[in-house]
């Protein structure tokens, strides 16, 4: 792995990836592309890391495409597995935060938007600022399951940034944070997962996904195929036992 992108394996089951170019503002430049590509195949394939912080260094998030790069090269239609985008052209079962801070824009905040949860600094902002160059954002589709119709028709229709108390109103961020604070505040939401049995967040992780993609009917079988795993695991037994008990579960994975 290069270093521009950084790659920090917590004893504690946290992984901490870092987007390492705030000389051009973490842009999704190519050896940031193929560090982000790497960093999220080590994070899946670690069996030991179960949660991994997504966050930029030198005050910024990371503020989109390189568009040297697509001058350069005379991109139209970017190819399908150009960006390292979680759960969409990068395979995980394992739940992700964003830590933004700064600018999350354009593909910034695809790769923000893509993470399972967001913690934001309060002085971040975040736009989708492909009308203001020409492009297009058909990466943004999935956020008619995070915020409403309208607004998302506005943050498209004009690219106008909004500050993270907004971002934080319309559904987008879970937790806001002050500056110094931020890496903190996204630790502290990994470790609550981290309390969690390993497949009962993986199989909870998975019936949010399926209840956006699917009917409600359709979603409700899915969805039970889905917890059959955790359901027949040691931990399901192991769950209630500690609880009995009086004492703290410890899990197997299996």
């Amino acid at each position: 792995m290069s270093d521009a992108v950084m790659f920090d394996a917590r004893p504690d089951g946290i992984a901490v990836i870092t987007l390492n170019r705030p000389d051009t503002r973490n842009c999704l430049s190519g050896e940031v592309r193929a560090g982000l590509f790497a960093a999220w195949d080590r994070f899946e394939r670690d069996p030991a890391l179960r949660v991994a912080i997504l966050t930029g260094a030198g005050g910024t998030f990371c503020a989109g495409g390189d568009l040297k790069e697509m001058v350069a090269t005379g991109m139209r239609v970017p190819p399908r597995h150009m960006f390292p985008v979680p759960y969409d052209t990068v395979e995980l079962t394992k739940p992700t935060i964003a830590a933004v801070h700064g600018a999350a824009f354009a593909g910034g905040w695809m790769i923000a938007q893509a993470c399972d949860l967001c913690v934001a600094s309060t002085t971040a902002t975040f736009a989708v600022t492909e009308v203001k160059v020409g492009r297009s954002s058909p990466w943004a589709s999935p956020l008619i399951h995070m915020i409403p119709q309208r607004i998302m028709m506005e943050i498209l229709l004009t690219g106008k940034p909004i500050d993270a108390q907004r971002a934080y109103e319309i559904g987008l961020v879970n937790r806001l944070a002050e500056p110094e604070q931020l890496l903190a505040t996204a630790m502290d939401l990994a470790r609550q997962i981290l309390v969690g049995a390993p497949l009962s967040v993986q199989a909870a992780r998975e019936i949010v996904m399926l209840a956006t993609e699917m009917g409600r009917s359709a979603a409700l079988q899915a969805a039970r195929h889905a917890a059959v795993p955790c359901y027949e695991s040691d931990d399901a037994q192991e769950g209630p036992r500690a609880f009995a008990e009086k004492r703290p579960p410890h899990w197997a994975g299996a």
